[in-house]
């Protein structure tokens, strides 16, 4: 429980580091974020974001941030730790890794800056889609219990359904943390992972998959993330290419205003 008596969101405790030294923290997984094997790549992920945004040599404000998933993180206790590599005088580099047993299970570098107005332009189109309020949370019945911490209100591409025919791989789906949960870095980044695997979008068949590496660009400031508070997002994902045992997937993040908040792309292995 926080001060106030509000309960901790599951997301926060989720990503939790307890600091042990300087740049060194301890955590551990969340049965809530249980994935078919392991926890949830996205609260990896936003835990290893967790370890450069508690440091306190932290500059400016995350710009993008690549996970690689080195082995299998098993539930339980593990150990985050953060440095930066470079400084300059607006941007900061970062190098981040997660460890059990003394080992690297995963690891992250990132980029923070702080943040000016410049022109800006955003090429990506806000697709028409009816509102959030118009659809129905997706079952989560038989799916990962990670799943249970979103509700998905999707517009075409739910897991295992027919594809579309001109964009086999393609969803549409308005996301938000439940219970809700105001918009932030982590959230955000944990978010983006929240896309099921193209290729179960692609072809109704379970084959073992696993994300090798993931990418996420912030396109605005923390500031533009508070404004929306906890109003579901629209999320747009799609693949380009399956075979030898690898598939990509890129996806959008949009705003319900129709502001591009993150882009982010991953490669994913599967067996078959």
């Amino acid at each position: 429980m926080t001060d106030n008596n509000t309960p901790v969101h599951p997301l926060d405790q989720a990503v939790a580091l307890t600091p042990v030294d300087t740049g060194r923290w301890q955590g551990a997984t969340s049965p809530a974020y249980a994935n078919m094997v392991g926890p949830f790549g996205g609260t990896t992920g936003a835990t290893l974001l967790n370890g450069v945004l508690s440091h306190e040599e932290l500059l400016g404000e995350p710009v993008s941030l690549t996970v690689n998933f080195a082995a299998p993180v098993a539930d339980g206790d593990f150990e985050v730790i953060a440095r930066p590599v470079r400084t300059n005088r607006n941007s900061q580099h970062w190098w981040v890794e997660m460890l059990q047993g003394g080992e690297t299970v995963a690891f992250a570098t990132a980029v923070t800056a702080r943040r000016r107005e410049t022109w800006a332009s955003t090429e990506s189109a806000f697709p028409e889609v009816p509102p959030a309020s118009d659809l129905s949370d997706a079952s989560k019945e038989g799916r990962p219990k990670w799943t249970r911490n979103y509700d998905m209100r999707f517009v075409d591409g739910e897991l295992m359904k027919e594809p579309h025919p001109e964009y086999p791989s393609r969803s549409r789906v308005w996301l938000q943390d439940q219970p809700a949960r105001s918009l932030d870095f982590v959230s955000l980044s944990a978010l983006c992972d929240a896309f099921f695997p193209r290729i179960y979008i692609r072809r109704p068949k379970l084959v073992p998959i696993g994300t090798v590496s993931l990418t996420t660009y912030f396109h605005v400031s923390g500031e533009q993330l508070a404004s929306i508070g906890s109003a579901p997002v629209l999320g747009v994902a799609s693949a380009n290419h399956f075979g030898q045992g690898f598939f990509d997937q890129s996806a959008e993040v949009w705003s319900p205003g129709g502001e591009l908040l993150a882009t982010t792309h991953q490669v994913v292995y599967f067996k078959e």
